[in-house]
């Protein structure tokens, strides 16, 4: 019998260890999660469950690999929450209900200007339509450097050399801005 509790003994501390490993990486990288998730959606609710998701998964499956999740867990987290943005995105029926909360949102806030609100947030769907639309990686480039990521931090999430970074976010840009004059050329057209 004693044998069967010395057993169970070392799986449950390393179930709290897990657990407070766990803790630990939800506390520390939580709010930078949730932030990039929240500029590539723009729904804090949405931006909320991706984020929970992306925990979600850690939990479930945390990186295999022991440099991962020693030295690339933020790496790792914005890369699968990045995804999940993205998947979002191009889901009809989300774009569709951020469409409807487009219309919330100008009535609920105190805008001076309604007609600027409205072109705010057409600017934004069309963003998030671009990026929908491109390389999922030049994408999540774009969105991790917009959410103020430094070079070794896109590099760390996106796994490249940090001396590629330079290189890389010039092609996204240059990627984005070509689609962008396209969509407002046919925009114009229209």
């Amino acid at each position: 019998m004693t044998t069967n509790k010395a057993r169970a003994l070392p799986n449950a501390r390393q179930d709290d260890s897990a657990t407070a490993q766990f803790d630990a990486a939800f506390l520390e990288h939580w709010q930078p999660v949730y932030r990039a998730l929240l500029r590539l959606v723009g729904d804090h609710a949405e931006a909320e469950d991706l984020a929970l998701e992306t925990f979600w998964r850690l939990y479930q499956r945390p990186p295999s690999k022991q440099r991962d999740r020693e030295a690339n867990l933020g790496g790792w987290l914005y890369r699968v929450a990045t995804n999940l943005g993205l998947n979002a995105l191009r889901a009809h029926k989300r774009r569709q209900q951020r469409e409807m909360q487009a219309g919330k949102w100008a009535i609920e806030t105190s805008v001076h200007d309604p007609a600027q609100a409205a072109a705010d947030e057409d600017e934004r769907r069309c963003v998030r339509e671009i990026l929908a639309q491109m390389d999922a990686r030049q994408a999540q480039l774009l969105i991790l450097r917009h959410s103020g990521l430094a070079y070794a931090d896109l590099a760390a999430a996106l796994d490249v050399a940090p001396g590629s970074i330079g290189t890389l976010l010039a092609r996204a840009e240059r990627e984005f801005e070509k689609r962008y004059r396209q969509k407002e050329g046919n925009d114009a057209s229209e």
